[in-house]
This record gives structure tokens, C-alpha cells and sequence, in this order.
């Protein structure tokens, strides 16, 4: 079970210490005075770790990969960039800014909904808001888009993955 995404400057420290082994390497390598190895692709704790719970932070990163970048009236995916965030409930009415009442929305779909509930604008939600139940420990940004091959048998299919660190491969 994946449990974390870490940097490749973790995965070395962590090999040095004893503390994992590495099961899949990318091509490059990594050069110091004395030696040089592969880089770790895939690494495997040799002691088992339980994972403890995270509170998923509420945060308009998580907004948009809950609704998966997708408007939530017209279904229309849009870039993190070009997505704005709508109450359903409007604040005016004693909306408030928590993971039941906000979601994603085009720019054309939120001014034709303005200062109105959904039903009141004749427009629906695609999917009730809700808080989302992902893997705490993997969250930030990549999907099988940006997915290294070697990680691709390790990780649930059709799933997309948010690590904690971006992914860097010296030289690459």
C-alpha cells in the first residue's frame, strides 16, 4: 500500500539509514566522492508503519482535485487557473466556507448563478459536496499524466495521486 511520495534526497537517506528497500530505480544516477547509484524509483519500509489520520486540510487545491477540475453545474473540466469556487449557499444567506458548500465553477456558470441556490438559478449540481476520503498522506498534485512508469503496478488503477513533494529527477 502506498503510503507517501518522498523526494529522492529522502529515499537516499532513508536507504543509507537502513530504514527501506528499494524495489524499482529510475535510469539517472546520482554521483558523490566515492560512488554513484540509481536513483529509487519505488521504495518499501522494512519496518511496518501504521499510518496515522490527517485532518484533509480544507484549501481550494483540495476543492478543485475533489471535483476533479470539473465545473459542477455543466460538467466542463477546466485548468486550476481558470476554475472559480461558488457557495452553494450563498454567504449572504448564511453560507459558510466548508467542504459541504463549496464547489468548483466556470466563470459563465457562477455569474449565471450569482447570489442564488441552484434551484433558484434553475441550474443543478452534478454532485453533492461533500468532504473527501483520500489517502491523507498523498496529497498535493500529480496525475498519471506526470506518473513515473516504475510507479505504475504499485498504485490502484484509474486513480489519480496527490504527493507531498514535487517530482524532480536531478538532470531530467
Amino acid at each position: 500500500m502506498p503510503l507517501r511520495i518522498v523526494s529522492w534526497k529522502k529515499a537516499i537517506i532513508l536507504m543509507t539509514l537502513g530504514k527501506v528497500e528499494v524495489i524499482e530505480e529510475y535510469g539517472k544516477e546520482v554521483h558523490t566522492v566515492s560512488f554513484s547509484m540509481r536513483l529509487p524509483s519505488v521504495i518499501r519500509l522494512l519496518r511496518f508503519v501504521r499510518p496515522r489520520y490527517q485532518e484533509i486540510r480544507f484549501t481550494r487545491h483540495n476543492i478543485f482535485l475533489r471535483d476533479e477540475g470539473r465545473c459542477q453545474y455543466c460538467g466542463q473540466r477546466f485548468a486550476l487557473r481558470d476554475v472559480t469556487y461558488d457557495h452553494v449557499l450563498p454567504r449572504v444567506r448564511g453560507g459558510m466556507a466548508n467542504w459541504e458548500n463549496i464547489v468548483t465553477c466556470c466563470r459563465s456558470c457562477n455569474l449565471k448563478k450569482g447570489g442564488r441556490t441552484p434551484e433558484e438559478a434553475g441550474m443543478r449540481l452534478i454532485r453533492v459536496p461533500q468532504k473527501p476520503k483520500w489517502v491523507p498522506s498523498l496529497d498535493g498534485a500529480v496525475g498519471f499524466a506526470g506518473m513515473p512508469e516504475s510507479w505504475q503496478n504499485y498504485l490502484p488503477e484509474k486513480k489519480v495521486f496527490f504527493p507531498a513533494f514535487p517530482l524532480s529527477i536531478p538532470g531530467g
